[in-house]
C-alpha cells in the first residue's frame, strides 16, 4: 500500500472516530433537549438561543465529518463548539487532575486537537467531498 493511500486512510480514521463520538453527545442532544445549555449561557449574560448552535457543533458536523463532505467546515464547527463547552461547561476543570493523574479535560482537548487536525488536513481521498474537502 503506497503513503499517500495509508494518509487518505488515517484521514478517513481521524474523521469516523471523531465525527461518531461527536455525533454521540449530539444524539443526547436531540432526545433531552439543551435546556442545560440555555440556563449555562443564561448564566453568563449570553442569549439563550446560541445553544441551538450544539446542533451544528454536535449533529451537522460530525455528520458532514463521516460523510467527508465540506470536512474543514465541519471541522471548524466541532472547534467552536469544544471552545464554548470548555468555557460554558469547563472552565473551572483546567487545573484539575483525576485521581490517577489524568487531566480532567483530556477528552475536551482530544476533540477539540482532533478537530483542528482534520481542519488542516482535509477529508482525503476516501469521501464524498473528495480529496481537498
Amino acid at each position: 500500500m503506497s503513503q499517500n493511500s495509508l494518509d487518505d486512510l488515517a484521514r478517513l480514521l481521524l474523521r469516523l472516530v471523531l465525527g461518531i463520538l461527536i455525533f454521540f453527545h449530539g444524539w443526547a442532544k436531540i432526545k433531552h433537549g439543551i435546556g442545560g445549555i440555555e440556563a449555562m449561557l443564561a448564566m453568563r449574560g449570553l442569549p439563550a438561543f446560541l445553544a441551538w448552535g450544539v446542533y451544528l457543533g454536535e449533529v451537522l458536523a460530525p455528520l458532514l465529518l463521516i460523510l467527508g463532505v465540506y470536512t474543514r467546515l465541519g471541522a471548524a464547527l466541532i472547534i467552536v463548539n469544544m471552545l464554548f463547552a470548555l468555557l460554558l461547561a469547563h472552565s473551572g476543570h483546567f487545573s484539575h487532575f483525576t485521581s490517577n493523574g489524568g487531566w480532567r479535560l483530556e477528552l475536551q482537548a482530544m476533540f477539540l486537537g482532533a478537530g483542528i487536525a482534520v481542519l488542516m488536513l482535509g477529508a482525503g481521498r476516501y469521501s464524498l467531498g473528495g480529496r481537498w474537502n
